[in-house]
């Protein structure tokens, strides 16, 4: 009776099997390597893709700083026109005076409005709202809305006045 037969047919399929993966990783096209969409056009300093992943992206950057007390940085991802409304010190003391730091905000939904406007639904603990981050200069940037426009247009002392007033300065 020949006892090597059994480690011969191993010794053999082990051959076949490191042949195989040579052959298969010599031969593949390392789009697994590849990020999806188009993120590898987003090179730093280059326009971010006009993609829902990349206002997504964008978004939840922007709510991070937000959240986590960075509110001049959460400025600077504002749109033009938000900047316009309030200056970043006025916005920085604004928040500082009135909002909950420490609470997250999550992204739960995100859908494309036309080539260059995506809404995105957002939610903190149990309320959600919907946002909407429009591309500008080859960036996603957040649009405030409507109302909070016209409370930055007081000012930062007016407007935390009247968040204090309204009962929705979290620091009161």
């Amino acid at each position: 009776m020949n006892h090597s037969h059994p480690f011969r047919r191993l010794g053999a399929l082990a051959l076949i099997a490191v042949a195989a993966l040579t052959l298969t990783s010599a031969c593949s096209d390392d789009k697994a390597d590849a990020p999806a969409g188009n993120a590898a056009a987003a090179a730093p300093g280059g326009p971010e893709p006009k993609t829902i992943e990349a206002a997504k992206t964008a978004a939840q950057t922007v709510f991070d700083r937000f959240s986590g007390g960075d509110f001049a940085g959460a400025w600077e991802g504002y749109t033009a026109a938000g900047k316009k409304a309030i200056s970043k010190d006025d916005y920085v003391k604004l928040n500082t005076a009135c909002s909950r730091k420490g609470l997250a905000i999550q992204l739960t939904s995100a859908r494309m409005d036309g080539a260059d406007r995506a809404i995105v639904i957002a939610k903190q603990l149990v309320a959600a709202q919907s946002y909407t981050m429009v591309y500008e200069g080859d960036a996603w940037k957040l649009e405030p809305a409507k109302e909070g426009l016209a409370l930055y247009a007081q000012g930062a002392d007016k407007a935390i006045a009247a968040q204090k007033k309204a009962g929705t300065c979290a620091n009161a």
